[in-house]
């Protein structure tokens, strides 16, 4: 036996002590479903999450999570959280409800590095900024968790997309962490038609809840909101924006008023409350306080008045940004950066299938804050070149 085979062997006896071994509510790695068809996927090391996984760590759009705004933009401190470190907190705290409910930990893995891709430049605000301006030219809503698979599979690798199996898509679609959910039950009945038609009832209505497929799903869907609850306060607070006395008392009773203590307290008490069931749940009491926070958070965090005073800036540049890189796409002017920056070597397939308006979504919403700025002012500032004076 060569060494290929007797890797491929060991990942065969992976797959079979996973029935045994993970609860029987687990997605099981030889359940894997893909849109097309990888002979070399079945004869490899890994096992099918595993590669769902590698195949997003590699991605562009991955990279990018470094520069990319979590709540808090045009903000210089080191110590506030960003895109990146928001997603590594959810795969950590997932994995770790994962490991103590026997899920599957490839699954949760790659759900959890990849749910947020599609993310555009300065966070939520800069979703809205952009959904506006992609209704208002007939491109639909724009809603990050549907980018986020719309990069995996339509955008990366120059339109070839990364060939993701449905439940990783699924999960990532689905995650939708701003929702609170006292509990949460898979709908395990999808098929890649069905993931499509729940994409366009999203685009078509986003307070639509749509449900992961898996269990799995459903624990970095719950993952999502514990990882960033007591974050964004820690955050709040180095800022000056709240002070830790201000979370409610209730809150802080059965929570805890470090972000240490509340994530700590929500793992517990989802695990405790979701062995050997085929749903993950809170208890009540702690539900109910996590339901609280949240609207604390919304009230005196995310919309607090010092966080929205650059808001009308950002606002601005999203317009003429992106009607500056629309005027582009109509007028033919290969020399702007969509076009050498973005659309050099894409597919004919995603050219042929992608309006100029999507075409603009997907560059933008792809960007880095950094980016972005540097875009902003390339291209919309007025540059003045010394000129030498002759007498």
């Amino acid at each position: 036996m060569n060494s290929s085979e007797l890797l491929c062997s060991i990942r065969k006896t992976l797959d079979e002590s996973e029935r045994p071994r993970l609860s029987s509510w687990a997605c099981l790695s030889s359940s894997a479903v893909r849109e097309k068809r990888e002979h070399e996927i079945n004869y490899g090391h890994r096992q099918n999450f595993s590669i769902d996984t590698d195949r997003i760590l590699h991605s562009l759009a991955y990279s990018r999570y470094i520069d990319k705004t979590q709540v808090f933009y045009l903000i210089k401190n080191d110590h506030i959280t960003h895109r990146v470190l928001h997603v590594q907190l959810v795969s950590k705290i997932s994995r770790t409800i994962g490991r103590l409910l026997r899920l599957n930990e490839d699954l949760i893995e790659a759900i959890a590095l990849g749910h947020d891709l599609g993310h555009a430049p300065f966070g939520h605000d800069g979703e809205k900024f952009l959904s506006a301006l992609c209704q208002s030219h007939n491109s639909g809503k724009f809603l990050h968790n549907i980018q986020s698979v719309r990069f995996l599979q339509d955008i990366e690798r120059k339109g070839k997309g990364w060939n993701l199996s449905l439940q990783v898509l699924d999960g990532i679609l689905c995650h939708n962490g701003e929702l609170h959910s006292q509990a949460l039950r898979p709908d395990r009945a999808k098929d890649f038609e069905k993931l499509n038609k729940e994409i366009q009832k999203k685009e078509e209505d986003p307070s639509i809840d749509i449900l992961p497929m898996t269990l799995e799903g459903c624990v970095v869907r719950m993952a999502d909101t514990i990882s960033y609850i007591g974050r964004d306060i820690e955050d709040a607070i180095r800022l000056g924006l709240i002070l830790r006395k201000d979370i409610p008392e209730d809150c802080r009773d059965i929570l805890g008023d470090t972000n240490g203590t509340i994530v700590y307290t929500l793992v517990e008490d989802i695990t405790a409350s979701s062995l050997d069931k085929p749903y993950v749940s809170f208890s009540t009491d702690v539900g109910e306080s996590l339901k609280k926070l949240k609207v604390f958070n919304e009230e005196k965090i995310y919309r607090n008045k010092k966080v929205k005073e650059q808001t009308h800036k950002i606002k601005l540049m999203f317009e003429l940004l992106y009607a500056k890189y629309l005027e582009d796409l109509q007028t033919g002017n290969e020399k702007s950066e969509i076009f050498t920056g973005f659309l050099d070597g894409m597919s004919s397939e995603y050219k042929k299938n992608t309006t100029y308006a999507g075409i603009v979504r997907d560059f933008i919403s792809g960007m880095t804050d950094e980016y972005f700025l540097n875009q902003i002012n390339r291209n919309l500032v007025p540059q003045i070149k010394p000129r030498e004076f002759v007498a």
